[in-house]
């Protein structure tokens, strides 16, 4: 036992700042000694000296065969510690990573054992969960010794790092992502230290695991952005979708907004001395925005205060208080004061009395809490009728299309969010009147638990009083509780409903923007117009504009502009029209259906399509597009967008503002700023899960790729001008502006096409031999050395796939099992070659013996497999081309018919019939059992861009409604 002082020093030593991931030390020792102040209580503090000792020593034997619990956690500690770096060595990252769950319970031992030792203080907050399982314990040593490490590293005085403590514990006690008090959450509790732990609580909210909510906020915090995340780190998040990811991302928004205001709120009210310990508690119990409000609600500065307020000034809260403690002595009338307003008489100072009661009934916690629960066992309904100053003077085709809300009665419970969005839609509009009915039966209820059970007065009560004290209790109910409720429903109600509505644009807008695109056809787009023209654009297969110009259908010109749209189609080899469906897109339709049919353009087999024109206005107006096609008329330039937006959607989409789109439900009724976050953040997940060749994608097109905005997007596109194409993934690094942390964002989302990249660098090595022999003194140096330096740029085959460049290492391993060869990748060969080892090993026996993941070697398998130029898209749908046209008129019950979804709603699926009105499938006639089984679908529904055959139900020609039942998914 005499060496243990020894050990103790020669381990302390160890670990040092430069040896730390890079994530732990982010933060300054000022951080770290606040931190301690706030949460370590003054027991640990205290006997810190002793804990070092034994951590030490016990860790010490973690070499010894015989503990294996203590070996295990030595592993774990080398592997954190190169977690962080840009580009960290492959097998060490998966190693990491493959130990995220399976090491459970090894934790869990740690955690209980931490009971058995004598210098562990007392207050710690595993103490609950360490006296539920300390029976299940085995009597040994050896257990205890493991979390040794995270208390050394909590508690001991000698180590001053530059992290905070919290992060600590991540590293070593909980490295399989189970949740730690303050864990993600380190920023917020040094600055607005809350009543609630922000994991547990995200938790609740998202309904998703702890451990994954607390390694989200540890990755958030570390700025990864969502597609990465999504892609490269799914062991850590437990396989989540980006949607899932974006929802817990806003809740944890909203949370540390409350926490902001919390504290902003509580240093106003310490500087005006309103702040009581009371006060502090109930304001640091609050989780939303509207508790906030309420418990603050009387302290904020205003002309008069509340009731409550002013009758407190006047003197009357020891006789509230009275009333309550000890009633027996209080007497009222010597309360009165006859020359003071509020006091003049018995009757006023019992009001005030009243009022007093009444506000501390209401900011009461344990009275809301009951209240509230009372609430969910009831019926509380939401009613809407039409106001009466509308009816007498409002727009009668305004009035008319709430007509379904003019008598509208629903529990809460059961209402749908676009009900909810068009009721406070119509009460904006004051046509509507909406209010919250809450049951007689919840009133009385609670009137008698507040007077027989929560407040009951500790002595007897005169006659007087009580009748008093029970005026409080309704008072309080009527005044404050029940107007707090309503509140507190609609609020919970529209919140819901704006996120599922901005939740559905995101999934409409997802679909929209991953249709599949038309590659290797010339395109004429129509932009359809009366009296201005229809404006004509023809691009080439490689979205060059090869032809612009204005026919007049519309105004008795038509034959004669029918030989020059035929001799345009001709000159350019043109069969597909891409025909915009705004003004006078039926009449364009009917049209180009009536010259195909009479086959007009032979030999041309010529078939049209009709696209969504949303947003192709406003684009052809704004800077991107003056600054694209200047010298275009800003008319012409919209024809061009329609037909760009069949041959590559994603490329074109993205110059519009998503909102714009015209795929959404309610989208100017949402929180504009939550609509914005959520479709940028759709925008660079489709951007970057389809993926940008560098050296030929567009600056618009870059700006959306995971890590990168426009001034990063700005440098690439210089550096590639200046110094001609990128070779490889690495050349990235020499952009300004591209940290490590950027890099490791957008890499894996960069393609690079290798035929392009064989032959450029062929041609500069053939320019650099002949300038090398004509280079004797040195006055080409500069150019040389930069030709020299590009001709030893190799390109690397795996840039092309979506392999993640710190997975190299690993993926080259891998190639090596299966004897193939990098230049070999998306041939069948190598496909016959993974499908041999990995029917021998299995996917786990694979992985572990390539010392990573499954999700790691699955991502590396599909990299290397798929085609080259293999496209996510294809998967998804392609316009729906057509020759001929039904009218409205046409349609009967019961014809069957296919055609295009063109939006999706809560309540239902709009699908374009080629009639020029969508048809609208009732969300009920939509089933699992008609849905494609071949397509992996997100949510029981349908969305933007898929083919489907329906049955018309019912066509309603004077309301131009069309309702269809869904037959299948083509």
């Amino acid at each position: 036992m005499s060496s243990l002082p020894r050990r103790v020093k020669s381990v302390a030593k160890a670990p040092t700042s430069e040896e730390l991931p890079s994530f732990l030390n982010s933060t300054s020792e000022s951080e770290e000694e606040e931190w301690e102040e706030e949460w370590e209580p003054k027991s640990k503090i205290a006997r810190r000296p002793h804990l070092p000792k034994k951590t030490e020593a016990k860790t010490k034997k973690a070499a010894a065969p015989r503990s294996a619990v203590a070996r295990k956690m030595v592993k774990k500690v080398a592997i954190k510690e190169e977690m962080d770096v840009s580009l960290p060595i492959a097998p060490v990252e998966d190693s990491k990573r493959q130990l995220l769950k399976p090491k459970e319970e090894n934790a869990d031992t740690k955690s209980k054992s931490l009971n058995r030792m004598p210098e562990v203080p007392k207050k710690m907050e595993i103490n609950s969960f360490q006296e539920k399982n300390q029976n299940s314990l085995v009597n040994n040593e050896k257990p205890s010794t493991s979390v040794s490490v995270v208390k050394q590293e909590k508690c001991d005085e000698e180590f001053a790092f530059d992290e905070p403590p919290s992060k600590k514990i991540k590293l070593n006690a909980c490295p399989e992502g189970k949740p730690v008090k303050n864990l993600g959450g380190s920023k917020i509790k040094e600055e607005f230290e809350m009543n609630w732990d922000i994991v547990q609580v995200l938790s609740e909210i998202t309904n998703v695991e702890p451990w994954v909510c607390a390694n989200l906020l540890r990755l958030f915090q570390e700025e990864n952005t969502i597609p990465f995340i999504a892609r490269y780190r799914k062991e850590l998040i437990n396989n989540l979708e980006a949607d899932a990811l974006r929802e817990v991302q806003h809740a944890l928004e909203e949370l540390r907004t409350v926490a902001r205001k919390t504290h902003t709120m509580i240093q106003k009210l310490k500087k005006e001395g309103k702040l009581s310990s009371s006060l502090l508690k109930g304001l640091l119990n609050c989780r939303t925005l509207e508790e906030l409000d309420h418990v603050s609600a009387p302290y904020k500065t205003g002309s008069k205060g509340t009731k409550a307020q002013r009758a407190k000034q006047l003197g009357l809260e020891p006789a509230a208080l009275s009333l309550l403690q000890n009633p027996v002595e209080l007497n009222l009338f010597s309360y009165i004061r006859p020359n003071t307003k509020g006091l003049a008489n018995i009757q006023e100072v019992e009001a005030g009395v009243q009022h007093i009661l009444a506000d501390i009934f209401a900011k009461d916690k344990d009275t809301l809490d009951f209240i509230r629960k009372l609430c969910q066992q009831r019926y509380i309904s939401i009613q809407s009728t039409l106001a009466k100053v509308s009816s007498k003077n409002g727009n009668e085709k305004d009035i008319d299309k709430f007509q379904l809300y003019h008598e509208f009665s629903c529990n809460i419970k059961n209402i749908q969010h676009h009900q909810i969005l068009a009721i406070n839609r119509g009460e904006n509009l004051k046509i509507l009147t909406v209010k919250v009915n809450i049951p007689d039966g919840v009133k009385n209820e609670f009137c008698w638990w507040c007077v027989n059970e929560r407040w009951k007065p500790k002595q007897f009560l005169k006659p007087e009083f009580m009748r008093l004290f029970r005026s409080s209790v309704e008072d309080a109910y009527k005044r404050l509780i029940y107007p707090l409720l309503c509140r507190e429903f609609r609020s919970k109600l529209t919140s819901d409903a704006e996120k599922e509505s901005v939740m559905m644009f995101g999934r409409n807008l997802r679909q929209l923007l991953l249709t599949s695109p038309v590659r290797g056809r010339t395109l004429m787009g129509v932009d359809p117009g009366y009296k201005h023209g229809c404006k004509l654009a023809i691009i080439s297969p490689t979205s060059q504009i090869l032809h612009t110009d204005v026919v007049y259908l519309h105004s008795g010109q038509g034959f004669r502009e029918a030989e020059k749209i035929k001799r345009l189609l001709l000159q350019h080899n043109c069969s597909t029209v891409v025909i915009g469906n705004g003004t006078a897109c039926r009449e364009t339709e009917a049209y180009f259906a009536d010259l195909i049919m009479k086959k007009y353009f032979a030999p041309l087999d010529v078939v049209y399509c009709i696209a969504n024109e949303a947003g192709a206005s406003i684009y052809s107006v704004s800077p991107e597009a003056s600054k694209e096609m200047p010298d275009l008329d800003p008319n012409l330039r919209s024809a061009v967008s329609i037909a760009r937006r069949v041959q590559d959607p994603l490329a074109e989409l993205v110059k519009i503002e998503p909102k714009h789109l015209g795929v959404g439900m309610y989208q100017h009724d949402v929180s504009q700023t939550l609509l914005k976050a959520t479709l940028d953040s759709v925008v660079e997940e489709c951007v970057s899960f389809v993926g940008v060749d560098i050296n030929i994608c567009s600056e618009i097109l870059l700006r959306h790729i995971a890590g990168l905005n426009a001034n990063r997007a700005k440098n690439i596109i210089e550096w590639r001008e200046k110094n001609g194409p990128f070779i490889n993934r690495e050349q990235l690094k020499e952009v300004k502006g591209l940290g490590p942390k950027t890099f490791q964002q957008c890499a894996g989302f960069i393609r690079f096409n290798q035929e392009y990249i064989k032959t450029f660098c062929s041609n500069k090595k053939n320019e650099l031999g002949s300038r090398a022999l004509l280079t004797k003194a040195g006055a080409l140096g500069k150019k040389k050395s930069k030709l020299t330096s590009c001709a030893s740029q190799q390109p690397n085959p795996l840039d092309q796939t979506c392999i993640h460049p710190e997975s190299y290492n690993i993926a080259m391993r891998f190639l090596s099992l299966i004897e193939g060869n990098a230049n070999d990748i998306g041939k069948s060969d190598m496909q016959q070659k993974v499908n041999v080892v990995i029917q021998k090993e299995g996917m786990e026996g694979t992985a572990k013996k390539l010392n990573t993941t499954v999700h790691t070697l699955q991502l590396i398998i599909d990299g290397l497999t798929q085609p080259e130029g293999y496209d996510i898209r294809t998967d998804f749908d392609k316009p729906d081309f057509k020759r001929s046209i039904v009218c409205f008129e046409d349609l009967s019950a019961g014809a069957v018919l296919t055609g295009k979804v063109e939006n999706a709603t809560p309540f239902g699926v709009f699908v374009d019939i080629g009639v020029g009105k969508a048809g609208l499938i009732p969300v009920r006639n939509i089933t699992e059992a008609k849905l494609s089984k071949v397509k992996k679908r997100r949510s029981l529904g349908l969305g933007p861009g898929e083919r489907v055959e329906v049955k018309v139900l019912n066509v309603d020609i004077p309301r131009l409604r069309i309702t269809l039942d869904l037959i299948r998914v083509l």
